[in-house]
């Protein structure tokens, strides 16, 4: 018996290590497809030894430079709304290290190598100061590092609900939940990405963004997913610099809140009541409420019918908030220039 279940244990880890190597060529190979089907939006930036994806449209000044989130899409985030933007000033969306196209980074991760990366990019793809930058989620406190590195060139920003620098802990007490998402699995995934196990995992992104965007994220996600996961464990440390640049002074600010009620399905999935989730929102707005006093030329938009990807859900309230502050850099005014106060719009 002993000699039976030796060999079915050695034929069982053959097949493991087949497995393993046959899902290990398919990987290399829908890598390099990905690479054919799905080519780099816009350019790909020498930045000295790495390469930054970088989309430019449009003309006109200030530049508009849009921060995707804590996910696999990259610039393609944007996709609703970069084109529009792009007609009335120059539009750049880009991927950060090791996100769709662009290469990953070697290293510690380090929150301000990422507005370095994009302030190198920008430089030297030609484009030049003043930018308003405009953050979506974790691109709010990403923004708001670029702003305190390199204050003469922001003129202006947009926060697209973004995450605040104290968020973790308001958000717990508001919940009774930790905020701090495991990390475990991901990991694991991660880990064994080039064995083609992260395909199994449906396209990612939102269903309203175009088709060909999903597929793309789709493509890239057993690259980009190591990347993120590294964003998604500096958050700490992340909101920790961020929070040092809150003074905005006078520069024209937007900040927009999405306040839909979070569905049944997804207060379930994180094990929450639905009173918890309305004591979430209402945090969240208060955390957005605060992002509006960090300028004193702001206005807050709480935006009902759209969830946290508002530039999908609505992307003429973000593109309407773009052209905002665009506006207010070139006229050096702005719309609303008294207290910050929260409109609903819909």
């Amino acid at each position: 018996m002993k000699r039976w279940a030796k060999r079915i244990a050695t034929s069982i880890g053959a097949l493991v290590v087949l497995a393993t190597l046959f899902g290990a060529v398919i990987e290399a190979v829908m890598r390099a497809r990905a690479a054919r089907r799905y080519p780099a939006a816009g350019q790909l930036v020498d930045i000295g030894g790495r390469r930054i994806q970088l989309d430019c449209r449009g003309s006109g000044s200030p530049t508009v430079v849009l921060e995707s989130g804590l996910d696999n899409l990259g610039a393609l985030s944007w996709a609703l709304v970069h084109d529009s933007i792009a007609t009335t000033s120059r539009t750049c969306a880009y991927s950060r290290a090791g996100i769709m196209w662009s290469d990953a980074a070697a290293g510690v991760f380090d929150s301000k190598h990422v507005s370095e990366d994009l302030h190198a990019a920008l430089a030297k793809a030609g484009e030049r100061a003043s930018f308003v930058v405009v953050g979506h989620s974790l691109g709010g406190p990403y923004a708001l590092l670029f702003t305190g590195l390199y204050p003469t060139e922001v003129a202006g920003l947009v926060f697209v609900d973004a995450s605040h620098p104290d968020q973790l802990e308001r958000l717990r007490k508001a919940t009774g939940h930790s905020m701090e998402a495991p990390t475990g699995m991901l990991s694991a995934v991660a880990a064994l990405s080039w064995t083609g196990i992260v395909r199994l995992v449906p396209d990612g992104g939102p269903s309203k963004l175009p088709p060909a965007a999903i597929a793309a994220a789709g493509a890239y996600t057993s690259t980009s997913l190591g990347p993120t996961l590294r964003e998604l464990k500096a958050l700490p440390g992340t909101f920790n610099a961020a929070g040092q640049y809150r003074q905005l002074g006078d520069r024209p600010l937007v900040v927009l809140t999405a306040m839909a009620p979070m569905p049944a399905d997804v207060l379930k999935s994180v094990g929450m009541t639905r009173e918890q989730g309305d004591r979430m929102q209402a945090a969240w707005k208060g955390l957005h409420d605060d992002e509006a006093t960090w300028s004193t030329h702001s206005r807050h938009e709480l935006v009902p019918d759209a969830t946290h990807y508002i530039q999908v859900d609505r992307p003429d309230v973000v593109i309407k908030a773009v052209r905002e502050v665009v506006g207010a850099v070139r006229t050096g005014s702005v719309t609303d220039t008294s207290a910050a106060r929260a409109v609903s719009i819909r």
